[in-house]
């Protein structure tokens, strides 16, 4: 239990403690844990001498922490979880508090790479047969491998950011902003340690890189997507922008029971992807305009993390600190349980009600907020709306 007002219960409790980077009215970027509506300062708590961290939390980022690897992470952790849950340590901590209603989030680290996996069988399943009717809903090789693809660090944005629409070919000879502008609600995974080059990274060893957990909507113009993609797949109709949480929840604050048994894989997978089968038991919830449109739950994903960390490392590609690897769009079986627009109108054939008017694809003005939950731990949200297109 933790001293902290009104953190107690709040999903930013002490057994959560996501990082993130804040900028105070100053101007100031700062290392931060969010507890309850308050954001720690670690960058003066270290400073101060209440963390040892190589001063890392002292930079504008979490760059340098990130890097440090585990037992450093796991020992700042402990650290935290006293100062902030043992009221002794209250009259020196309190004073570090800045309420979140005081500063603006900033992408946390910088990204080094960024790859986009399509590992839910449903989604996979849904857009075959809306992109390819008539023809198998999966590709041949769906089930063997983790399918995913290299999108831009450069557009990865915090939550918050504002989304311009983008523009580009949507057919031979017609150009223009994008028309059917959609999300892809997502869990995305920061990696802190880095790997040499031609080493692969087995799948058992997916916690001594990996620091932490954020969501991820990677907005996706669906024309421009769909006149582009074959033979060579996304490009200019994902690359556009990402958003994604502004708190990076850490590995270690997911318990036992925020794990569950991920699908049973047929046929069997290759031995450097035959995994533990764990998968986090996030409920998602996606928000158009403030209405709930649909709940994606990511136990439901046919290809875990794990699995995913080992192949994108499997050729003897390396890793980077900062390395943002997703999940690829979570969508359940249910229709109210995809994480695309494309999905839940099915190509925009089928609308849905948002505030009770008829909606496919996403409009100027349009605001999108992702949430998810597992057990008593709320990730940070992400959000963002659509601005008109420039050209």
């Amino acid at each position: 239990m933790t001293w902290v007002p009104g953190a107690t219960g709040s999903g930013y409790d002490l057994n959560h403690l996501p990082y993130g980077v804040v900028v105070a009215p100053e101007g100031q970027a700062r290392c931060a844990v969010r507890i309850g509506d308050f954001a720690f300062d670690l960058g003066a708590a270290e400073a101060a001498g209440l963390i040892l961290a190589g001063d890392s939390l002292r930079a504008p980022n979490l760059d340098a922490f990130l890097a440090l690897g585990p037992a450093h992470w796991s020992a700042v952790r402990a650290r935290l979880t006293e100062l902030l849950g043992d009221p002794a340590h209250r009259a020196e901590v309190e004073p570090l508090l800045l309420p979140l209603a005081t500063v603006t989030n900033v992408l946390a680290w910088t990204v080094a790479d960024y790859v986009d996996f399509y590992s839910s069988e449903n989604h996979a399943s849904n857009v075959g047969q809306i992109f390819r009717p008539g023809q198998a809903a999966l590709l041949p090789n769906w089930k063997h491998l983790p399918i995913g693809y290299h999108g831009r660090a450069g557009t990865v944005v915090v939550s918050g950011t504002p989304v311009v629409r983008p523009s580009g070919q949507r057919a031979a000879g017609d150009f223009g902003p994008c028309r059917r502008l959609d999300i892809e609600a997502e869990v995305g995974f920061v990696v802190g340690v880095g790997s040499t080059l031609g080493e692969p990274v087995p799948w058992q060893r997916f916690a001594d890189h990996v620091f932490g957990v954020v969501l991820v909507n990677d907005w996706s113009a669906r024309d421009i997507q769909a006149w582009e993609y074959q033979p060579l797949g996304p490009f200019l109709g994902k690359s556009f922008a990402t958003s994604v949480s502004a708190w990076i929840t850490p590995l270690a604050a997911f318990g036992e029971q925020a794990w569950t048994a991920a699908p049973v894989q047929d046929p069997p997978v290759l031995p450097y992807l035959d995994d533990d089968r764990r998968a986090l038991d996030l409920a998602i919830s996606v928000e158009w305009n403030e209405t709930t449109v649909a709940s994606p739950p990511f136990r439901t994903m046919y290809w875990t993390p794990a699995q995913q960390l080992a192949h994108l490392t499997v050729n003897g590609a390396s890793l980077r600190t900062g390395d943002l690897f997703a999940s690829g769009t979570v969508s359940g079986p249910e229709r109210d349980q995809v994480g695309s627009f494309l999905e839940l109108t099915w190509g925009g054939r089928e609308p849905v009600l948002v505030k009770g008017e008829e909606r496919a694809f996403l409009a100027d003005g349009d605001t999108v907020v992702l949430r998810a939950r597992v057990a008593d731990i709320e990730l940070g949200a992400v959000a963002g709306t659509v601005f008109p297109a420039q050209v």
